[in-house]
Formats: structure tokens, sequence, C-alpha cells
């Protein structure tokens, strides 16, 4: 017999606690769901009475927040108090790649992470199921059941791995359909507990169990394989364009094999996001720490055919605007890293803008859903140059006819689907001439604006 879930707690409301807890929330009236942070801006975004002001997009996320807010969903900064009320927390929090030290540009950095499992142990007065939501090297289990149970206070802590499968702009979706809930850990009573609130949603068939260790690298391996997929087209894109052959004829003529099938074949100017090449790199590392150089090897072959990806990209802009593009105006359509999300970690379009600046390049950015704040510091972070000079080579507006006006060339970094709808005649009529497109990701009729008279190069097709 499991014990009956009452209440939730999430340390961290990013895009994966904020989403996760919300679903969770709506299809479980008798679960009180908090959701707790350190970012009081943060936590003020997700309580705006405006429910289309919190802090992810997402589409759907904004009426089950609306739907459940203030019932049995909360948002909130009384971390402590949140960690003391509830029975099952989890945690959430981000862990990104090292930029310092042992492991720095391919461990993850776990320091949020023990933190949050010091403040678990100096408040918990009786015994919680703890479970892993972030993505985490293997073994980091065993790091949390260290520090919670050498606390010397008689707390019990079982600890779960439970990691999210989520598709950034799917993800409502994904929540509420999951291919697979996987929830790994030693204790069957508290596998249980977990299982039996997903249980109220999703098909039993549906949520796995195994040991802990399988579970936390079993979300490395997806992620590394669907990474992996894609690396793997985008390398055949470059193929694709020197002989004049079409990816998209190549990916729908090898995607129609039931052994491979169509997913993840979308040549593009690269993945981003923020788990792809943290996971990867993560993998890499754990690989060359147990002596297997071989298998890291292959792995960051992965990551090194990405940024391939997107400095071909840019490149070929350069070249093909004569070798130059100092104080020529780029137009980019696009900042996030995919459509239907507000999220830009890892985003293409930061590196391509970088490697463009780097060559004095003016940038005219706009994105649907992405603020000018997050754009400029997006680019500061790279600290590549000032940001005074970010602030003077880059501009963001949102209007897109504006972004377009008189520009030397359009990229498109994003595959928003608002970009295929524009008055592209209107777009040549205001551009300098030649007027060149560069898509990014495929999203455009190639064969409409050449006849309108742009100069098209389209990712994956020869001229």
């Amino acid at each position: 017999m499991s014990k009956k879930i009452t209440k939730i707690c999430c340390i961290g409301a990013g895009y994966v606690g904020g989403p996760t807890m919300a679903v969770i929330a709506q299809k479980c009236p008798d679960i009180k769901v908090t959701v707790v942070d350190i970012n009081s801006r943060r936590i003020a975004a997700w309580n705006d009475e405006d429910v289309d002001k919190i802090p992810v997009y997402e589409p759907g996320l904004s009426e089950v927040v609306a739907e459940a807010r203030g019932r049995n969903l909360f948002f909130s900064t009384e971390v402590d108090k949140a960690i003391d009320e509830a029975e099952m927390i989890f945690i959430s929090v981000n862990t990104p790649t090292k930029t310092y030290g042992k492991g720095k540009g391919m461990a993850a950095d776990l320091k949020y992470i023990e933190l949050c499992a010091r403040q678990i142990a100096r408040v918990a007065k009786d015994d919680k199921i703890v479970v892993e939501k972030s993505t985490l090297p293997v073994r980091t289990a065993g790091a949390l059941k260290s520090i919670l149970q050498n606390t010397g206070n008689g707390v019990r802590f079982d600890i779960l791995s439970n990691p999210e499968f989520l598709a950034e702009g799917t993800a409502v979706q994904d929540l509420l359909a999951p291919d697979r809930v996987l929830i790994g850990g030693d204790s069957e009573e508290s596998i249980r507990a977990l299982a039996d609130v997903y249980a109220n949603w999703v098909p039993e068939k549906n949520i796995l169990t195994t040991n802990v260790w399988s579970s936390e690298l079993s979300k490395l391996t997806a992620n590394a394989f669907l990474a992996q997929r894609v690396s793997s087209i985008n390398a055949l894109s470059e193929l694709c364009e020197k002989t004049g052959a079409d990816v998209n004829e190549v990916a729908r003529a090898i995607g129609t094999d039931s052994r491979i099938g169509p997913k993840f074949l979308k040549a593009s100017v690269g993945f981003g996001g923020s788990c792809f090449q943290k996971d990867i790199l993560n993998l890499v590392y754990i690989a060359k720490s147990y002596g297997l150089n071989e298998v890291a090897d292959y792995w960051e072959q992965v990551v090194l055919m990405n940024d391939h990806q997107k400095h071909r990209f840019a490149d070929n802009i350069i070249t093909t605007l004569y070798n130059t593009v100092s104080g020529k105006k780029i137009a980019f359509l696009g900042w996030a890293f995919k459509k239907d999300t507000n999220d830009t970690r890892e985003s293409a379009a930061i590196h391509v803008a970088d490697y463009l600046l780097n060559e004095q390049a003016e940038i005219v950015v706009y994105d649907p859903k992405v603020t000018e704040e997050q754009i400029y510091a997006d680019l500061d972070y790279l600290n590549t140059r000032d940001e005074k000079e970010n602030r003077k080579l880059v501009t963001v507006v949102n209007d897109p006819y504006k972004a377009m006006k008189e520009a030397h060339a359009v990229a498109v970094l994003t595959e928003w689907d608002e970009f295929r709808a524009y008055d592209w005649q209107r777009v040549y009529d205001t551009m300098l001439k030649p007027s060149f497109v560069f898509d990014g990701r495929a999203v455009l009729d190639r064969e409409q604006l050449t006849d309108m008279g742009f100069e098209v190069y389209t990712i994956g097709v020869g001229r």
C-alpha cells in the first residue's frame, strides 16, 4: 500500500518545474502543489493577474495555470515553508554546464542541486520523498542521499529519479499525453506513491519503473540520440548543397523506412535548447571519467557537427554578400531556439549573430515572443564584446517589416509559422538589391521567392 500524497513542493519555477507542476495540479485537484523559487521576479510573473504574462510561453499553458492557480496551485518565494509542509519534493533547478574548474565546458554544475539538498536537510522535520526532476549525471542520487541522510536529525529521505522528456513548444501536450513516465528508485513504496500521482491521467502501461541509475542515464541517452539524428541530417545537408540534392527529399525517402522513422530529420541551422548540448557534453564527460575515450569521442562529434552547421551558415552569408558584411543590415527572423517557445538557451541565432557581429554586421532582430532584454542578455553572456557595442550593432524591433526594410539580407533562424504568411512582395520592394534570403529552417517557399526576384539560399538544398 503506497502513501497517498496530498502536498507537493517543487523547487524551481522554470521551463520544467512550472509547466509540470501546473499539469499535476490541474489533473490532481486533491493535491496542493506549491512551486517555489528564490527569484522573486519570476514568482511575481507566475502570479500575474494577466495569465498571458506568465514567464514561460507554451501553447495551452496559460489555460492550465488559470484553471488551477489559487485552487491547488501556488507560486511562492517561501521555500522553507513549502519544504516543511510537503510530503514529496521535486528538485527542478538549473544544472548548467560547468564554466570553471574540473570538467569545465562538459560536466554538469551541481552546486544548485547540492544547495537544495542541504536546504531540505536543514528544514525537514518528517519523512520526505525527494524527486530529481532536473537532468542530472548518473549517480547524482547517491550524492543527494549522502547529504540528506547524514544530517543527524533522524528524518528518512527516499530519492527518486523522474526525468522530464518534454519538447519545448509542445510541453503541455507532452505532459498531458506522455510517451512514458520514467521513475527510478529503490523504495517500492515511494515509487508507487509517485506513480499514483501520474496515474490520475497517465495510463499504467506508460509508467515505467527502473533502478535510479538507469533512470538518470536514460534521460541523457534519449537527448543524445535525438541530437545525433539532427546532426546526422545536418551533416548530409552540406553534402546536398554541394551535389545539388535536396535534403528534404532525402529525409522523406529515408523517413519512410520503419526502422528509421521521419522524426528529427529536419535539416536546420543547428539545434539549440537547454538540454541537447548540455546533456551530450555531460555524457562525454562521464565516459571520459571512466576512461571510455572512444565512447566520448563518438558523442562529442554530435556537438562539433552542430557547431559547424551554425558557423557555415554564418560564413555563407558573409561569402554571398561579396565577402563582407561590415556596415550591412542583416534582418534576423527569429531568436528563440525553436518555434512556440520563448526559450533562447543555446539558440543557433545567438551564435550566428555573434559570428556576424565579429565581422561588424548591423543586425536587426524580430521574434514574436522573445524580449529585447533577453536578446541583449544572450549576447552579453557570450562576453565577446562589451555591452555598449552589442547595443550599437544590434537593434530589436517588434515589426518584421521594419526589420527587413532596407536590409541587405534576411536570415530565418526560427521556424515560426507566421514567417510563411508575410507579404514577401512587400518585403522585396523595400529591401536593397540584390535581395538575399538565407532560410536556416527551410520554412519559406523557395520557388515563390525566387520568382519575385530574391536570391534564396535554403539549408540543405543545392543551387
